[in-house]
């Protein structure tokens, strides 16, 4: 059932022993917003916390310091920012089917939970701002990092299309309640780790371009993860590079997993849309960046993708 605002914040004060699912691959926006609301929860005296179903990588370690944690059993449950199950990864099994609530801004959401709070705003964590603030939380300068975090990286730090006005004012409101932008936009855009250098590289010499050099493919493997020392977690920042190759229309990064399945990150321009692309595949996302999964090699999905972007651009 679609609901609003007040009856998201009616809901989550009418429960305890919250748990808060993450989207597996997890970015700063579904953490941020997720972390966001077990301060704000956690604030109110309600047992709550956050899982995923990959290690939190460590450059968004700040958004869990200083909480203590209580152990209950959940009751309610609740997932961030994530469009579809499969979204949740191995959570998948224990959670499809259970997920009471859902707060999300991905229009291609399945609407699996029993209620959906979904607004087509530029991040999650712009919707989790104003169930905060109908929750009668604080933000306090924790929370504000929290919900800049989310912002700042779904916006592309406010260079992607999709930011709005309202962004910019949620940010400076939230700086204005203490959210340390500098440092946190450093964190975001400005440090890259030895590991991932040498990670960058490889997948860039992994670049094959298609269809009149109109769709960009770059692959990431477990063998490149075993060479750099990099992981999963650092790949994150290589999305957006296909992106930038002048003529290019479709950027498509396609990471490997342990299990050798794997997940396409998709980024376009205005004249293709990544969500439908990502959707023929079970996917989902937003218009210019979107996500999907692949129960098969690196070089099936590529050899799928590949011919599906093909018939898109004709």
């Amino acid at each position: 059932m679609r609901i609003d605002i007040k009856e998201c914040a009616a809901l989550l004060l009418q429960h305890d022993d919250i748990l808060i699912l993450t989207h597996a691959h997890p970015d700063g926006d579904t953490l941020g917003s997720g972390s966001a609301l077990l301060r704000a929860l956690l604030k109110l005296g309600k047992k709550a916390r956050v899982i995923n179903d990959d290690e939190i990588p460590h450059k968004y370690s700040y958004l869990f310091d200083g909480l203590d944690i209580p152990q209950f059993d959940e009751k309610y449950i609740v997932a961030v920012d994530v469009a579809t199950e499969n979204l949740l990864g191995g959570l998948q099994d224990n959670y499809a089917g259970r997920i009471d609530l859902c707060i999300d801004h991905h229009m291609t959401n399945t609407e699996y939970a029993a209620n959906l709070l979904l607004r087509d705003d530029p991040s999650a964590c712009e919707i989790v701002y104003d169930v905060i603030n109908e929750l009668g939380a604080e933000i306090d300068n924790k929370i504000a990092d929290c919900l800049y975090t989310g912002i700042s990286t779904d916006t592309g730090c406010f260079r992607y299309a999709s930011t709005t006005s309202r962004s910019y004012r949620i940010a400076a409101a939230l700086i204005d309640l203490g959210a340390n932008n500098g440092l946190i936009n450093r964190k975001m855009f400005e440090t890259k780790t030895k590991t991932y250098v040498r990670l960058e590289r490889l997948a860039f010499d992994s670049l094959k371009l298609y269809c009149n050099d109109r769709v960009a493919v770059m692959t990431v493997t477990q063998e490149m993860y075993e060479k750099t020392g990099s992981n999963e977690q650092e790949t994150e920042a290589l999305a957006p590079l296909t992106r930038q190759i002048e003529g290019v229309e479709i950027g498509i990064t396609i990471r490997e997993k342990k299990d050798k399945t794997c997940k396409a990150s998709l980024r376009t321009y205005e004249s293709v849309n990544a969500a439908d692309l990502a959707k023929y595949f079970g996917g989902g996302g937003h218009a210019q960046a979107a996500a999907c999964r692949f129960d098969c090699s690196v070089e099936e999905a590529r050899k799928r993708i590949v011919e599906k972007c093909s018939e898109i651009l004709g």
